[in-house]
């Protein structure tokens, strides 16, 4: 494959030969800016005429049938995702073009789009045709003479570079080099959130982005290799590629973090998608923001897959049964229940297989048959006659007595009452604990008002799954009422999908709107939710594809969560085993997959680095290896122009020399991102010394995020990268993991540019001081 292109257009000529190269040049540079400029004047045409469209379908009046206002909700929810998904790629709407064999020449963007007579100007990137953009080589064309690339700030072509694949086309014309557009691509500042690499992935990526569906794919690579854009550029391809069937059930992306969340919540609407559902760890279960597991060994232990039992035990240890007879009074006659009919009660509710809350129907229907038997019986005996009473087992379920006590023996549960009774009451812990030893258990022991964690979360979903509806026992009428509004919703949504469907095809309009999507759009109530929304606040919904990012991480009770939240078992799994630091984590794909899927899963490996230079990775890989860990060091594309700056100081002088570095990176830099990374124990130190010095332009995980100084937690830095990162007392990132390097490894991994570690304490081997 043979470079050609300029990137800029202040070239000195110094031959004929270049002359004629940068006329060459400019002229191409005309040519594409006038078809860029008329690419970007079809996209304003494109949002003007959908915002007209979505304007006259709300000025409609909401009259008729439900059918009516159905097709108008079907046509406002296309429009209104439509014109997200062009307001979404205004910036570098096109990066490239193919020139092929058969004379024709194809622009490839971040969308489609065709003229009003459906000419095609642009292919969208993951259509099959755009596909050679990216698989073509020297050795195998696949029918492409030369791959150019477009270079854009915003609007306007500020460069172009060829990739000549056809040797005969270097005869049409001079070329130049020039840097590539990979490489350019590396050495742009960080901004601080996550861009996409639709214009330069690389064909091992490709292949991984462009594999079929079903199954679950694990995707392994070291630091760099581009692993998360190569998961989230795989959801927008699935999205489009599978448009009907995720349409319906959705993508669910998950991540270590809310700061990597944040980090990458702007790639996937520039890759044309916007209605994907992105959640952390500690946002999985619908309405919790759970706090982080402080302590590695707790984290652990709640991870494990023993809890699954445990919380069986405690689900069941809530289905209690009496000591001795209880006198209960309905009105003014004394009742017997007994040891035997609650135990009969039991048995036949647990019998019905039903979740807790929803088979305490059946328990308490069972009893109240059997005190109003015993009840009419009583009051037949005092009537010294035989009276029909219709309404007997009513005033049973009146009576407080009987209300009281069939609560205490089968009481309505929420899995956050569960969860929370469970690990502050010594007799429940150590009832539904048995396997766990007694020093485990005092170690899980904690406040009731100890606020959720992350470990917390897989537990809480156990729970749920085995309570079941708490609606049933808390609000059953108007839960009802809703599920039988949304099934009529529903089946109006469908009907009127059959006529609109039919009028958007023949109109040229792409896309696909959901029965799903309408009727939760008409459905009345104080908002209105997308399919999106809506599979986030619902802990039942069944999604069609998952993707996890930073995958090591997770413990078995979190993969058994995910794997419940995908039925169909089609996943996208990113992570780097060398990485985890996690005291839950599994130290193979193998160990972690193996419970829920047997070894039916693929593996591909990325192998080059593209983020982190040789000279700062191959310190890293040093430290790893040093300390045991065997690390496969993929392969960097730059050598880098700094070393890493390792800086031994006292401990009195830490802070101060830390905000030196933070002061000169920021005046080297010249609005570069720079990460500074403590561990737990000083990181609040940190944090203010940095903010006091560089007050307005710093943030953290919970402020600020978009500030030019970062100062992170190992563990909140995982996925992000920075053009310069400054580690403080890299010792306390491996004694905070309990002697594992893994959260340093990550750290000196997190740079684009430069690196400092600076510390008062012992150096990790393995580094050349």
């Amino acid at each position: 494959m043979m470079k050609g292109a300029l990137l800029t257009e202040n070239t000195t000529a110094s031959s004929p030969e270049q002359t004629a190269a940068e006329a060459a040049y400019a002229q191409a540079l005309a040519e594409e800016r006038a078809y860029v400029a008329k690419l970007y004047t079809r996209l304003d045409e494109a949002r003007a005429e959908t915002e007209d469209k979505l304007k006259k379908v709300r000025k409609t009046k909401s009259s008729g049938s439900h059918q009516n206002r159905s097709e108008r909700d079907a046509y406002a929810t296309h429009y209104e995702d439509r014109l997200a998904a062009l307001n979404a790629v205004d910036h570098r709407l096109v990066f490239g073009r193919l020139d092929n064999d058969d004379a024709t020449t194809r622009y490839i963007g971040r969308i489609g789009l065709a003229t009003a007579d459906h000419e095609r100007l642009l292919i969208d990137w993951r259509a099959p045709e755009a596909g050679t953009f990216y698989q073509a080589t020297a050795f195998d064309r696949q029918g492409v003479r030369r791959r150019r690339h477009l270079m854009l700030e915003r609007r306007t072509v500020t460069g172009i570079e060829d990739d000549v694949l056809d040797s005969s086309m270097l005869e049409e014309a001079g070329t130049l080099h020039g840097e590539g557009a990979l490489l350019a691509a590396l050495n742009r500042k960080r901004t601080g959130r996550m861009g996409d690499i639709v214009a330069t992935i690389q064909a091992e990526q490709d292949k991984i982005i462009r594999a079929d569906l079903p199954g679950v794919r694990v995707v392994q690579g070291g630091p760099g290799t581009g692993k998360t854009a190569v998961a989230l550029h795989r959801a927008a391809y699935l999205l489009y590629s599978f448009r009907e069937r995720l349409n319906n059930a959705g993508v669910l992306v998950v991540g270590p973090s809310a700061s990597f969340m944040w980090y990458i919540e702007r790639v996937l609407p520039s890759l044309g998608e916007t209605g994907v559902v992105m959640t952390s760890l500690a946002t999985l279960y619908p309405g919790l923001r759970a706090v982080a597991e402080k302590d590695p060994e707790v984290a652990r232990l709640k991870g494990d897959l023993r809890m699954v039992k445990a919380i069986n035990r405690a689900v069941r240890d809530r289905q209690k049964q009496l000591e001795k007879t209880k006198i209960v009074t309905v009105d003014t006659t004394d009742l017997e229940l007994t040891p035997q009919m609650v135990q009969r009660a039991r048995e036949k509710a647990r019998a019905t297989g039903k979740p807790h809350n929803e088979a305490r129907e059946t328990f308490v229907k069972v009893l109240l048959k059997e005190l109003g038997e015993q009840l009419n019986t009583k009051l037949d005996e005092a009537a010294g006659r035989q009276v029909d009473r219709p309404h007997i087992e009513d005033d049973v379920r009146e009576s407080m007595d009987v209300r009281r006590a069939l609560n205490l023996a089968w009481m309505p549960l929420s899995p956050e009452t569960l969860v929370r009774s469970l690990f502050s009451k010594r007799n429940y812990l150590d009832s539904a604990l048995k396997d766990f030893t007694a020093q485990e258990r005092d170690r899980l022991f904690r406040p009731a008002d100890a606020p959720f964690t992350e470990a917390d979360v897989p537990l809480l979903d156990e729970a749920a799954e085995l309570l079941g509806d708490f609606a049933k026992v808390t609000g059953a009428a108007a839960a009802a009422r809703a599920a039988a509004e949304h099934k009529a919703n529903l089946e109006n949504a469908r009907k009127a999908l059959e006529n609109v469907h039919y009028e958007l095809e023949d109109r040229g309009v792409e896309g696909v709107v959901t029965a799903e999507q309408i009727a939760l759009y008409n459905e009345t109530g104080a908002q209105r939710m997308t399919a999106a929304q809506a599979a986030q606040s619902d802990r039942t919904w069944a999604y069609g594809h998952v993707v996890v990012d930073e995958a090591q991480e997770l413990s078995p009770m979190q993969w058994r969560l995910l794997f419940r939240r995908c039925p169909l078992k089609s996943f996208t799994i990113v992570g780097d085993i060398a990485q985890a630091s996690s005291a839950a984590a599994s130290s193979s794909w193998k160990e972690a997959l193996g419970p829920f899927v047997g070894d039916r899963f693929s593996l591909d490996t990325l192998t080059v680095n593209y983020r982190t230079p040789a000279q700062i990775s191959d310190a890293a890989v040093a430290v790893a290896r040093a300390a045991g860990q065997d690390i496969s060091a993929p392969r960097a594309v730059r050598e880098g122009d700094w070393a890493p700056f390792i800086t031994r100081v006292q401990e009195a002088e830490l802070l101060p020399k830390v905000v030196e570095a933070v002061t000169e990176e920021v005046e080297r830099s010249a609005g570069g991102l720079i990460g500074v990374i403590a561990a737990p124990s000083n990181y609040a130190d940190v944090a203010r010394a940095v903010a006091q010095a560089h007050r307005g332009n710093t943030g953290t995980s919970q402020t600020a995020l978009e500030n030019q100084i970062l100062v992170l937690t190992p563990w909140e830095a995982k996925g992000l990268e920075f053009d310069v990162v400054i580690i403080v007392e890299p010792s306390e990132l491996v004694q905070a993991a309990n002697g594992s390097i893994g959260d340093l490894y990550v750290s000196m991994t997190r740079p684009t540019q430069r690196l400092h570690l600076i510390g008062a304490g012992d150096f990790p081997e393995g580094l050349t001081l």
